[in-house]
């Protein structure tokens, strides 16, 4: 069969891969097109556009954007006419999927399977219109989304697990490499590692970067260490790295979480990864309206927590210090309270352990592969 896939940012792409492999198994003639990435391209199947021209965050981006995302999405949508997919499989990116759903369904293209869901549990709620009308299928990687979509919303979805939860296992199962060889191979001093995990996107990496690089200077017995986001060039980091003794490891982050003893991470898949990886953590997500922030919390959000820790676990597991909260008082005595020896990183990776509890078995990827098999062939 035929699968048309779209991802729009680096972590989707690389659950899109492990689906397309999954995929694979169970239908071994499967063919791939795909708006994507790297990690898609060498699943194999043809790369119709690469995320990083197609992903835009914020609504200012989006504006100053606006015409190349309607030719984007014009070309997908031809596209797709044109190549004639069993199945066009959406991951997250709504803003994006949500229109292409609706074309597809509204000419019956193709079956619309929506893979992890979009978060509209955390905002623009009134989606689930778009949804109901326009995907078939819906499979959730959040064990908390299934109260809200069936019981809220009466629309059944499927929870196959956690993708992330797979990737770190299948990493940490076969990494073998000493903290010395990681210092070695990444020209890094042999100190302990504090991880910064700036964002995938460039308004998240100028935002947050230069906050997080001020508490270096508090923590002499450590090294700081940048993971570099797949798409974007060393050049733009330079414009805000006014450090020099901030090191930075490109497309290497599971290894970097696997040898960090601490980490400052903005929010999204990466809180979850870091977690996983059992690293204490303190999210950091700056924001333009940090003033206005508590109003627009109360007026559009409809969640207590922004990482996915905690949304997971249903408690605050990690600290979380958004918009006017992220000061350098607060990261300073966060980060410090997270430290080796402090009573914070006991009780933390304590509650790691009860968000593991929640998200349950692995094989989100193949359970996920197994189910859209076996709808097409029904």
């Amino acid at each position: 069969m035929k699968y048309y896939l779209i991802v729009g940012e680096a972590s989707g792409d690389l659950h899109a891969a492990h689906l397309m492999r999954e995929l694979k198994n169970v239908d071994p003639k499967a063919e791939f097109r795909f708006f994507g990435g790297d990690h898609m391209s060498m699943v194999g199947g043809t790369l119709v556009r690469h995320y990083r021209d197609t992903a835009f965050m914020g609504l200012f981006s989006v504006i100053a954007h606006l015409p190349t995302i309607l030719r984007n999405m014009s070309m997908c949508k031809a596209d797709i006419r044109e190549w004639g997919p069993d199945a066009v499989i959406l991951v997250d990116y709504p803003g994006f999927n949500l229109g292409i759903a609706k074309y597809v369904h509204s000419n019956k293209l193709a079956k619309v399977f929506y893979y992890i869901s979009p978060k509209i549990w955390a905002w623009k709620e009134n989606r689930i219109k778009n949804i109901k009308r326009d995907v078939d299928e819906l499979f959730s990687i959040l064990p908390f989304e299934v109260d809200f979509f069936e019981k809220k919303h009466h629309f059944p979805i499927h929870y196959v697990g956690n993708p992330t939860a797979d990737e770190v296992g299948e990493f940490m199962g076969k990494y073998d490499e000493t903290f010395l060889q990681f210092c070695q191979r990444h020209n890094l001093p042999q100190k302990p590692i504090i991880a910064l995990l700036a964002g995938s996107r460039k308004t998240e990496i100028k935002d947050n970067l230069p906050r997080m690089m001020r508490v270096m200077e508090h923590f002499p017995d450590y090294q700081f260490v940048l993971a570099g986001a797949p798409a974007i060039d060393d050049e733009y980091y330079s414009r805000f790295i006014t450090d020099t003794s901030l090191g930075m490891v490109h497309n290497d982050t599971f290894a970097l979480l696997a040898n960090a003893t601490a980490a400052l991470v903005t929010s999204g898949t990466a809180t979850l990864e870091t977690a996983l990886f059992n690293v204490p953590q303190v999210v950091c997500y700056a924001t333009p309206v940090a003033p206005f922030w508590g109003f627009l919390k109360k007026l559009v959000l409809k969640v207590k927590y922004i990482s996915l820790v905690n949304l997971i676990a249903d408690k605050e597991v990690v600290p979380e210090l958004v918009a006017d909260a992220f000061t350098h008082k607060r990261l300073m005595d966060e980060l410090s309270g997270i430290m080796p020896g402090q009573p914070g990183r006991k009780t933390m990776l304590e509650g790691y352990g009860r968000m593991r509890e929640a998200i349950g078995k692995p094989g989100a990827p193949a359970n996920a592969a197994r189910l859209m098999v076996s709808i097409l062939n029904q």
